[in-house]
Order: C-alpha cells, then structure tokens, then sequence
C-alpha cells in the first residue's frame, strides 16, 4: 500500500488533536476530583502563613437534649472520643416545635459544641446512636470567624 507524505502529516496532526483533547479532558476531570484536596492545602497554608483559621474549617454543632444527664453524658463523651474540642451545656431552653401533627413544647438542654468541620459527619452518627430522641437534632454551622489561639487550641484539640 503506498501512502503518500501530505496523508501521514494529515494523520499525524489528527492525532495530535486527538491527544490534546483527551488530555485536556483528563487535566480538567483530575482537577475536578482534587478540588477538596487543594482546598484543604490552602487552609493549612493560611493557618501556617498568618497564624489564624481559614474558614469553614471549624464547626460549632447544636444538639437539643431532654435532660442535664442525657446532655452531660453525650458532651463528655464527644470530648473523650476527639470529636469535639469543647461543649457547652446550656440549661433550661424551652422548644416549640410540631411533631406528628401537634404543636409541642418542651423544657430542654442545649449543647453547643466546637469541632473540625471533619469530624461533624461522625459526631453526629454517635450521637444518633445514644441519642435517647427517636429524631436527634444535630445540626451545624462553618465558624467564619474566631480568636486564633482559641482556634489554634480547637486544631490541636480535635485532630483531623
């Protein structure tokens, strides 16, 4: 078979183009998959760089308990088991809320509890699993915000 000159350069520039796409394609796809990754890179260089917490990093997590046991025992033991740095048990709230088509209204405890945005994902399993509540509230929120040393000492207390 006889193939002449200009037929190889056409071959060899659609290949050419061919590669380049499925390059472009794997660099993008890559990139996509290691966004997480390079975003958590950037908050450790951020907290190495200036000393304070990029944010998100951090979560302060809220969980209603029906009484000051119920709520001494959970927050010690997310204490104990590094999910949280810190919680505070605050006494006495009362809550309205409806629950199978009543209006309800309860005397409760609220813990708030300071952790890694990380570690919210198995807090709240734990909590789900002790939790005398047929339906546990945990909810969170990302700390915008907060006193360095104080968010140093959550990083160091709670590891990733």
């Amino acid at each position: 078979m006889h193939v002449c000159r200009d037929g190889l350069s056409g071959l060899r520039v659609n290949f050419q183009q061919n590669l380049l796409r499925v390059t472009s394609a794997l660099v993008l796809f890559l990139s996509v998959l290691m966004i997480p990754g390079l975003r958590s890179v950037g908050s450790r260089l951020v907290t190495m760089a200036t000393g304070s917490t990029a944010p998100g990093i951090h979560s302060a997590a809220f969980i209603t308990c029906p009484n000051q046991q119920v709520a001494t025992e959970i927050a010690r033991a997310l204490v104990q088991k590094k999910l949280a740095a810190c919680v505070n048990i605050i006494p006495q709230i009362t809550s309205v809320y409806e629950w199978k088509g009543n209006i309800e209204e309860d005397n409760e405890v609220l813990l708030m509890i300071k952790t890694r945005s990380t570690k919210v994902v198995d807090l709240a399993a734990y909590v789900r699993s002790v939790h005398p509540y047929e339906v546990a509230e945990v909810i969170s929120v990302p700390i915008e915000q907060g006193n360095p040393p104080y968010m140093k000492w959550l990083s160091d207390t709670v590891p990733e």
